[in-house]
């Protein structure tokens, strides 16, 4: 699937990230390859109170959020049907929690051919 593709199936993004620059780099690569909406929050309770108030076609969750992790979040988006990936510095499975082992996951740092991968496996 070819990034303009990509983009036509997931319209709106939400980037969970804490450091704002890498989110920033996350925007620019999603926008890119024809995402037309991307939206950041660095917290969790700003990802929660965004996707109470907005909808997303998919979800970019970065692990670490320093003293929390993405996890829980991540398990109201499976209750949600939205899809999502997350984005490590964690390599091994054995830091994931079983029921998002088989969740696509892309390591940082990431580049326009690893977000495009992401959505395409995801998509």
């Amino acid at each position: 699937m070819q990034p303009s593709e990509m983009a036509m199936t997931f319209r709106r993004v939400l980037v969970l990230e804490d450091n704002f620059i890498i989110a920033m780099e996350a925007e620019d690569i999603l926008r890119s390859i024809g995402v037309a909406d991307v939206t950041i929050a660095t917290n969790v309770e700003q990802a929660e109170t965004l996707l109470l108030e907005e909808s997303f076609d998919f979800v970019l969750l970065d692990v670490n959020l320093g003293a929390q992790t993405s996890f829980l979040f991540a398990e109201k988006l499976l209750d949600r049907r939205i899809p999502f990936g997350f984005v490590s510095g964690y390599g091994e499975d054995s830091v994931f929690p079983l029921a998002f082992r088989a969740v696509p996951r892309i390591t940082k740092p990431f580049n326009e051919d690893s977000i495009g991968s992401l959505l395409s496996i995801a998509s």
